[in-house]
C-alpha cells in the first residue's frame, strides 16, 4: 500500500509547542521550588503570553492543519470518531479529543496568565496591571492563580501526555514524532500546510508584534 508524507505541523507551530513546553515547564519549577523565583516565575510568564497571542493569531493566519478552523468537528463527527469511524481529516492533524485537549490547555494558560498579571501575593510580586483592579478583584485572582488554575493547569498537562503515550503505545500513532519533523505519513493523500519561508518570515513578525505588545503591557 502506498504512503503519502505530508508536511502537517508547519515550523512557526513546531516552535510554539516546544516553547511552550519548556515555559511550562519553567513556570511549575519557579513556583514550587524552594526559595524566591518571583521574577524568574513572572518573566516565563510574560514569555507564556507573547506565545499565546502569537497562537491565537496563528490559528487564524497559520498551515491549514494549525488552523483552529481544523480544530472544529461538528457533532455528529466527533460521535463518529469516538465509535471507530473517524473522517480522514480527524486523522491528519488534531483529532476532536486533541483539538479539545489544545483548547482546554489553551484556556487554562490565558486564565493562569491574565490572574498573574492582576495578582497581589502581598508578600514579593505584584503584578503590573493589579493597579487597575480593585483589591478584592486583586487577592481573588491571586488565589485562583496559586491554588485552583495551577492544579487544573497540572491535570490538563497531565491528560494530555497520558493521551500522547496512549495513542503511541495503544494505537500505535507516533503524535511527537511529526511534531518534530513537520510531516506525517498517512496512507492516503491530503493537503499539506503552507510552511515555506515566506510564511515562517510572516510567522516571525508576528510573533515579533506579540512579544512587543506584551513588553508594552506589562511595562
Amino acid at each position: 500500500m502506498s504512503t503519502h508524507t505530508i508536511r502537517v505541523w508547519d515550523l512557526p507551530t513546531r516552535l510554539f509547542h516546544w516553547a511552550l513546553v519548556a515555559c511550562v515547564i519553567g513556570l511549575l519549577a519557579t513556583a514550587w521550588a524552594p526559595g524566591s523565583w518571583i521574577e524568574w516565575h513572572a518573566r516565563l510568564g510574560y514569555a507564556v503570553l507573547a506565545l499565546l497571542a502569537f497562537r491565537l493569531a496563528w490559528g487564524l493566519v497559520g498551515g491549514r492543519w494549525s488552523r483552529f478552523a481544523a480544530f472544529l468537528h461538528a457533532p455528529a463527527r466527533v460521535a463518529d470518531y469516538l465509535r471507530g469511524r473517524a473522517h480522514p481529516d480527524q486523522l491528519v492533524g488534531h483529532n476532536p479529543l486533541g483539538a479539545a485537549s489544545v483548547l482546554a490547555m489553551l484556556g487554562a494558560l490565558l486564565a493562569q496568565v491574565g490572574t498573574g498579571l492582576v495578582s497581589d501575593d502581598e508578600i514579593a510580586f505584584q503584578g503590573p496591571l493589579n493597579r487597575l483592579v480593585e483589591t478584592d478583584t486583586g487577592l481573588a485572582a491571586t488565589a485562583y492563580h496559586a491554588d485552583v488554575g495551577q492544579w487544573l493547569l497540572v491535570g490538563l498537562v497531565g491528560l494530555h501526555v497520558a493521551a500522547v503515550l496512549f495513542y503511541q503505545w495503544r494505537r500505535r500513532q507516533d503524535l511527537v514524532g511529526p511534531m518534530l519533523r513537520g510531516d506525517k505519513v498517512l496512507a492516503f493523500p491530503a493537503p499539506a500546510s503552507r510552511d515555506d519561508a515566506a510564511s515562517r518570515l510572516a510567522a516571525l513578525g508576528l510573533f515579533t508584534a506579540c512579544a512587543g505588545a506584551v513588553w508594552w503591557l506589562v511595562n
